[in-house]
């Protein structure tokens, strides 16, 4: 049986440093498939390249360059260096024929000896995912009109159950630019020695701009956050398909905003002591429907 994450990020070796891939449209986020996913694929490409387990994914980086839509990718795959224990490779994900898409650079890294704390705290007692809300819920009544149901990503790949901020319905006075929800996959990619897969973090990680919606509030004009870039830290194995998103915006302006998210596991049960698997920061635009 297959996995709707492993089969979504799979690549196809073509020609030396060329791979292809697909992208299903039930990735997609009005109306582009999720960015993050489009990052894995071509971190997926980087790793059959590199062909190394010795060297594992530490740090990502992605500029959307150009838009990438659903349906066949090609991925182009440059080693830029091989290093004993770090290498750094780029590759490129489009659409065939497109002159440009999305431009990642990968580094990956052998285990060094070094030193070991996290000095980063997630939120204070937060409720087990069983009993937060799910973004899957119908809207309260007098609501069922509005355009508040899941869209496929959420309603098929990503279940998002929010336990720090106010759903879009909600009038509340607007305070910090805050999230936090626990993001559970419906086929969580688990690898054979139990470790969630690593490029699945890049994909939780990609949904940030919920927290300008929360510093916001409710608007009177529809309004998108299209991504800049994405940059994410892979700092520790997770094992467990349900992370904590601890999701905070600390500006905006000019038209952009800068956004941060935290990534925590805690365990198969959700009851473990918290540790920190990923951090991410990113840049994305504002546009608006009039």
């Amino acid at each position: 049986m297959g996995n709707a994450f492993l089969d979504g990020t799979a690549v196809d070796a073509d020609a030396d440093g060329r791979y292809r891939g697909h992208i299903d449209e039930v990735w997609n986020l009005r109306p582009l498939p999720q960015g993050g996913v489009v990052t894995a694929i071509a971190l997926r490409a980087m790793a059959a390249a590199l062909d190394d387990p010795a060297q594992r994914l530490r740090t990502v980086h992605t500029s959307f360059v150009a838009q990438v839509a659903h349906g066949p990718v090609d991925v182009d795959v440059e080693l830029l260096r091989r290093g004993r224990s770090m290498s750094h490779l780029r590759a490129e994900v489009r659409n065939p024929g497109a002159a440009r898409g999305h431009l990642t650079t990968g580094i990956f890294g052998a285990p060094r000896d070094g030193f070991h704390f996290t000095d980063l705290e997630p939120p204070v007692d937060p409720p087990h995912p069983d009993d937060c809300p799910s973004f899957r819920d119908p809207p309260p009544p007098g609501m069922e009109d509005e355009d508040f149901g899941p869209m496929p990503f959420w309603d098929q790949i990503l279940d998002g159950r929010p336990f720090l901020g106010h759903p879009p319905w909600e009038d509340y006075e607007p305070d910090r630019a805050e999230r936090g929800c626990w993001y559970r996959f419906d086929e969580p990619p688990l690898l054979d020695d139990g470790r969630l897969d690593p490029l699945a973090l890049i994909v939780a990680a990609d949904v940030m701009p919920g927290a300008v919606g929360e510093k916001l509030g409710p608007q009177d004009r529809m309004w998108f956050a299209p991504s800049v870039d994405l940059t994410v830290h892979l700092l520790d194995d997770a094992h467990s398909g349900t992370l904590l998103g601890h999701n905070r915006a600390r500006h905006a302006g000019d038209g952009y905003a800068s956004a941060e998210m935290a990534l925590w596991d805690y365990g198969p049960d959700q009851r473990d002591e918290p540790r920190l698997v990923a951090y991410a920061t990113q840049l994305f635009l504002f546009t608006f429907l009039d």
